[in-house]
């Protein structure tokens, strides 16, 4: 047996919708009454995991090693220790055997995180890795204090079923949140600080309630007064409808901004990826978008090195990022996840291939990113104020394109200002305070 948990703190890397978990199991603690503190002197530590790179198991194993060996040497004891969504998923009670952790937790149970704490407490078994058919999200606290850009998860899980992906397998299938619970969520939200909400899932663009899709829901949520900037990330190109792209003509709120993963340039490369989208079907829509909103900043994922990409399907690759020219996007190679079709295929591409082709790909994507910052110098746009920078009196926020603006200003974090956008940099903007 353990003592209850009286100070806690939560660890989430990956994506932004494990950022969002965090937060909430983050509020679950904290409605237990337990104060948030640094990892090195919490009592319980949830270390939320995210399942997508290579070696992501090994890492966390690491984790829970150094927080022991830090947590003994600082304060003379361990701490609980929580392991928390994907690699929880995907590693179950493998984690418990091998680390001998307090707590293991999915991500689609996390709502039940202070029972299983309190399970551990007593020494019991505190494992739960079930996908309910009942979604979490109606069991967790009231939203408390955000920052001035906040997540909203809108949906979860993912039918789509690419080979190189594990997320149908520790996320569970495509589901939806209800519509008023959203709209509900929104609301606390913004009445919580938020003025710039982020609407996430794993195909957010998925999202449905009866008949109505993700373009009904920013319109609905565009009425919130206080709100005054909606963004969704991350979409799947199948999932784009005409009604979306037209939101992003006719809801001012509505930032110009899309996220939208191709993968690869190469069909027989999208084919074998089961990315069920063609090279073509991928530029004509971004064409549908640009016609309905000629400045929108568009963004992508890709994978170097699939198995069995060659030379000619990566200069496929290439060919497409010259065409879209990209205000940003990230960039991987692809590492074989354990139980996906595409970690047994043939043709391994070589780790030095993967390098060369890795290091290409950024060399165009940067010079994209910068001829498109390098574009939007002298533009007036407002920026959304949102944390302090390292100089004194000096405040950064994100532009409508997402773009890291600093500033010298006055004004208060949370702050709409007008800005005029003076200079570019490698990966964020100067601007002058214009009002």
């Amino acid at each position: 047996m353990k003592p209850a948990p009286k100070t806690y703190a939560v660890k989430s890397f990956g994506c932004q919708m494990n950022v969002y978990d965090g937060d909430r199991m983050a509020e679950l603690m904290a409605a237990q009454g337990l104060t948030q503190v640094d990892p090195t002197e919490a009592d319980l530590v949830v270390l939320n995991t995210c399942h997508i790179r290579e070696r992501a198991t090994e890492k966390v194993y690491s984790d829970i090693g150094r927080l022991r060996k830090e947590a003994l040497r600082d304060i003379g004891r361990a701490p609980m220790i929580a392991i928390a969504g994907c690699v929880a998923q995907a590693e179950g009670a493998e984690i418990v055997r091998r680390a001998k952790v307090d707590v293991v937790v999915g991500p689609q149970a996390y709502h039940n995180l202070p029972e299983l704490v309190a399970r551990a407490a007593r020494g019991e078994s505190a494992l739960d890795t079930d996908m309910p058919v009942d979604m979490k999200f109606g069991h967790l606290p009231a939203r408390r204090r955000v920052p001035p850009s906040a997540f909203l998860t809108v949906q979860e899980g993912c039918d789509k079923f690419c080979t190189y992906c594990v997320v149908p397998y520790t996320r569970g299938a495509e589901v939806s949140r209800g519509w008023d619970q959203i709209v509900d969520e929104a609301k606390a939200l913004v009445d919580a600080g938020a003025r710039e909400l982020t609407l996430l899932g794993q195909n957010v663009n998925a999202w449905s309630d009866d008949e109505r899709g993700l373009h009904d829901l920013i319109a609905a949520l565009a009425e919130i007064p206080a709100l005054a900037r909606i963004r969704y990330t991350t979409s799947h190109p199948n999932d784009m409808t005409q009604g979306l792209i037209d939101a992003h003509g006719d809801i001012e709120k509505l930032m110009p901004f899309l996220h939208l993963p191709v993968q690869s340039g190469s069909d027989r490369v999208l084919q074998a990826m089961n990315r069920s989208h063609s090279r073509d079907s991928y530029l004509r829509i971004l064409e549908r978008v640009r016609a309905r909103r000629p400045d929108i900043a568009l963004s992508g994922d890709f994978i170097v090195g699939f198995p069995g990409e060659t030379d000619a399907d990566f200069e496929d690759t290439l060919s497409l990022v010259g065409a879209v020219g990209y205000a940003q996007a990230y960039s991987f190679k692809y590492s074989p996840r354990p139980g996906t079709p595409a970690a047994t295929m043939a043709e391994q591409v070589p780790e030095a291939v993967m390098d060369e082709r890795l290091q290409r790909l950024q060399a165009a994507l940067n010079r994209d990113q910068a001829a498109f910052n390098a574009a939007t110098v002298g533009r007036t746009c407002q920026v959304l104020l949102e944390r302090p920078g390292k100089l004194p009196g000096q405040l950064i926020g994100k532009s409508p394109w997402l773009q890291s603006v600093h500033l010298v200003s006055d004004a208060a974090i949370g702050d709409l200002v007008e800005v005029t956008l003076a200079e570019a940099g490698a990966n964020s903007m100067l601007g002058t305070r214009t009002a």
